[in-house]
């Protein structure tokens, strides 16, 4: 089976593309530095030619809000576009849990429209979303720290690690088509704040963690379960604190 990777030199796509070749598939990363551009079209025909999926796991650039929206409203586009052409049977694009249940985050708004060009377009599809990565807790802090104090709210979050985020896309790569939204979680549920500050502690970042119900998340406050899976999400395997003890 032949599967195009867009985003295939990424944290996931990498992972992703690395899987699906282990398991004899031929598996080809699309990305800028291999001659792919997903906002120009330059390379999708041909990257595409002969494919019998596509995964779709790249990012904007940039988060700001209007950035993000035409990233994935341009590239989105080119890409359903490529994929019909080139009669590509399976259409499979990440996203995240929770993107519908938060309309002020302009990221979450620019997901579900990417989610609603592929649910439209015809395309035999499968939608992944996954919760927040373990990778990301640093990043988070980043962006939510002043003067060295982070300030989060415990809203609830049941992050998991990247590596089993790229497992996941590769088994719904190589099943049947979906046709909807299929979810994927970590298997404890933590406070956002609590999951930041446990990351912090153990590699020894000194900033403080302040638990701040009113502190936004991506430019807006979350509900309580606003961040976390349904019921019926497939639960990883590895905790956090056994992907901490990894080298």
């Amino acid at each position: 089976m032949k599967v195009v990777v867009i985003g295939g030199t990424g944290l996931i796509g990498r992972n992703v593309v690395t899987g699906l070749a282990g398991h004899g598939h031929e598996a080809v990363p699309a990305a800028p530095s291999t001659g792919v551009n997903t906002l120009t079209g330059e390379g999708l025909k041909e990257a595409l030619q002969g494919a019998d999926v596509v995964v779709d796991v790249s990012n904007s650039p940039s988060f700001a809000d209007d950035d993000v929206m035409a990233f994935f409203r341009t590239s989105t586009g080119h890409l359903v576009d490529a994929a019909e052409e080139a009669g590509v049977g399976h259409y499979v694009a990440l996203s995240v849990v929770g993107t519908d249940r938060q309309p002020d985050v302009g990221y979450f708004r620019a997901k579900v429209a990417q989610e609603e060009l592929i649910t439209a377009s015809g395309l035999p599809f499968s939608i992944v979303r996954a919760t927040q990565f373990f990778e990301f807790a640093a990043g988070i802090a980043d962006g939510s720290a002043t003067d060295g104090v982070v300030r989060l709210p415990a809203a609830g979050v049941q992050p998991m690690a990247a590596a089993e985020v790229s497992a996941a896309v590769g088994r719904v790569a190589t099943g049947a088509p979906i046709g909807g939204i299929t979810e994927i979680a970590g298997p404890e549920v933590f406070g956002l704040d609590e999951w930041v500050r446990t990351v912090l502690t153990a590699r020894s970042d000194p900033r403080q963690v302040v638990t701040d119900p009113a502190a936004p998340y991506f430019g807006a406050v979350p509900g309580p379960e606003d961040l976390l899976p349904g019921p019926g999400a497939r639960l990883a395997e590895t905790t956090l604190a056994e992907w901490l003890a990894q080298p």
